[in-house]
């Protein structure tokens, strides 16, 4: 009976494997056999502008080392932005539709957003919003709306911005577990979670003056659109005076009180579509699909390379959610070599992160630069690792509510040795020389070790504020002076010489045009990431091949995904760091 357990066994893994192969196989062959339907677009159309699943400025170009074969994703911020662009001069487009929109996107994507659609507005073809409720950065973008809707059960959320932040001393001392920290700057408040229980006076300083500078954009923003004096829209704040849907039109910051069916009736009015009729709709991802891929190559050879660096800056070949040395320096490279390239934008959306991988591609700015000029725009974040390798560009652009600086660096060191006490745990090393023994986590942090490693994060902080003079033209002091780890708005670097213009991308790439002389040009995405079949599978989702984060999703949920990343990532943190001092989520 065992033996024929196991040969049953075997022949069912096998038929398994099989079945797994062969629907691996032709997953594979669909992606890349490039028969993918085209998107239609009929006439007297409305673009339904859902950005739930649009995460980065740049949806990516994968190299699939495996097969020899590349893969383009169009599903980009600044690919919905492009398609945007193209709507307004298309006679099938008549209008764009916002309904019920839910994104992840930051402050300054939603600027970049908003600004395009107030752009295709001014075609003369509408923009229409509606929610059952609205969160405020929900708001800040649907404000853009010719007519904005809201559910009469709705809610609407109008009070200001927060930060919040929790602290971990205490849980340190009762759980025996301490994080280690060596850090450079008084500002420097990735780290003061580990060290107090609660904020420092320069912490709640610029956290203070950070929120202020970004509420300051929003409210100028939607004051334009909604023609409501900032004045009121605080007082409107302060006061909680919309926090109903009627409170809220009665402030006017909405339009229409009514529900979802007399906002698709209104539509149907503007396209002379009868009431008992559906009208047409294309999403605006498919629409982007369209124009990504139709869109007639421009006459000119001239080039300007867009290169995204989007996420954390981690050692390695980096992905579309994090930046490597891998394919940072490989898309300089080729960027310089191709004599077609003339100019090149770096896009930065990053927080910043590992100091070395942050030199390694600011040295590879450095020799691009002295070739062809580099051009830095801006997204959410630019800031510490992400300012570090924007610092030497020819000219950095900057959205008022883009967050940068946090110019500093820290180490931190995991120790359990409280913890091995409590439990019984003992450990000693043996070694031939002083200094030969490894940092041990189950062992009192030695102050030698210590001492040497703050001088390590002694000499990057200074390396990083040498790098920023010379980028910046500044002097040492005067960079110090406002380094030290500290955050700053878009608005607030132009003032101390951070960045030298507030715009988007498009001021970016029309200012590196100038730069060298171009009339007419095209532009072309970097980087290509390179991936493996493994990596492949686990990104269609297959059952056999699925990630940990998909499972934790579907089972637990994002919000849970997204604080247990947060564990993650603080676990993770070994080393000299220059990250931005605190993860700021913006309601």
């Amino acid at each position: 009976m065992k033996f024929l357990g196991n040969v049953l066994a075997t022949v069912v893994g096998l038929f398994v494997f099989l079945m797994m192969f062969v629907f691996g196989i032709i997953i594979i062959a669909t992606i890349f056999s490039g028969d993918s339907e085209e998107v239609s677009v009929k006439n007297n159309s409305v673009i339904e502008l859902d950005m739930s699943k649009v995460t980065e400025d740049y949806g990516g170009k994968i190299f699939y080392k495996d097969f020899n074969k590349f893969q383009t994703n169009h599903d980009g911020l600044f690919n919905v932005i492009n398609a945007i662009e193209k709507a307004k001069t298309d006679p099938d487009i008549k209008g764009i539709s916002i309904l019920n929109d839910e994104s992840e996107l930051g402050m300054a994507q939603r600027k970049a957003l908003r600004d395009a659609l107030e752009n295709f507005k001014k075609s003369g073809k509408f923009v229409m919003a509606y929610a059952n409720s609205y969160t405020q950065k929900e708001y800040y973008l649907n404000s853009v709306a010719n007519t904005i809707y809201l559910n009469p059960v709705g809610d609407f959320d109008f009070k200001g911005l927060s930060a919040e932040i929790m602290f971990f001393k205490d849980l340190q001392e009762k759980t025996g577990v301490k994080m280690e920290v060596i850090r450079h700057g008084k500002y420097k408040s990735a780290v003061e979670p580990f060290l107090e229980n609660k904020m420092s006076d320069a912490n709640r300083e610029q956290t203070s003056a950070l929120l202020n500078s970004i509420w300051s954009s929003v409210t100028a923003d939607i004051s334009k659109s909604r023609n409501i004096p900032v004045t009121k829209l605080n007082e409107i704040a302060n006061g909680l005076l919309a926090r109903t849907p009627e409170m809220a039109k009665a402030e006017k910051l909405v339009d229409v009180v009514a529900y979802e069916d007399v906002y698709h009736d209104a539509i149907r009015k503007i396209l002379k579509v009868e009431n008992d009729k559906d009208y047409n709709k294309v999403s605006i991802l498919d629409y982007a699909e369209k124009i990504a891929t139709t869109s007639e190559a421009e006459d000119s050879k001239d080039k300007i390379a867009l290169i995204y660096a989007q996420g954390e800056i981690k050692s390695g070949e980096g992905d579309v959610n994090t930046i490597g040395e891998g394919s940072m320096r490989r898309s300089l490279i080729e960027a310089r070599k191709d004599k077609d390239v003339k100019a090149i934008v770096l896009r930065i959306n990053s927080p910043g992160g590992n100091a070395l991988t942050s030199d390694l591609i600011w040295r590879e700015i450095e020799i691009t630069k002295k070739i062809k000029p580099v051009v830095v725009s801006m997204g959410n974040y630019a800031a510490s690792g992400g300012y570090y390798i924007a610092c030497n560009a020819n000219k950095i652009f900057a959205e008022n509510n883009t967050i940068t600086g946090s110019i500093g660096v820290f180490g931190i060191l995991p120790n359990f040795s409280p913890l091995a006490t409590k439990i019984g745990l003992h450990t000693e090393q043996v070694k031939t020389n002083e200094n030969a023994a490894e940092y041990s986590p189950f062992l009192p942090l030695d102050e030698k070790f210590k001492a040497i490693t703050l001088e390590g994060v002694e000499h990057i902080y200074k390396t990083f504020v040498a790098h920023v003079a010379q980028g910046r033209k500044m002097t040492f002091a005067q960079v110090d002076s406002i380094a030290q780890g500290r955050v700053w708005s878009g608005s607030e670097a132009l003032k101390i010489g951070l960045v030298d213009k507030i715009g988007g991308m498009d001021d970016a790439i029309k200012y590196a045009a100038g730069l060298v002389k171009l009339k007419n040009y095209k532009t072309e995405d970097f980087p290509e990431y390179e991936k493996s079949i493994k990596e492949l599978f686990q990104n269609l989702g297959l059952p056999f091949a699925k990630s940990k984060e998909s499972f934790i999703k579907e089972e637990f949920g994002t919000e849970t995904y997204k604080i247990m990343e947060q564990i993650k990532r603080i676990q993770s943190k070994k080393g000299i760091q220059a990250i931005m001092p605190f993860e700021i989520n913006i309601q």
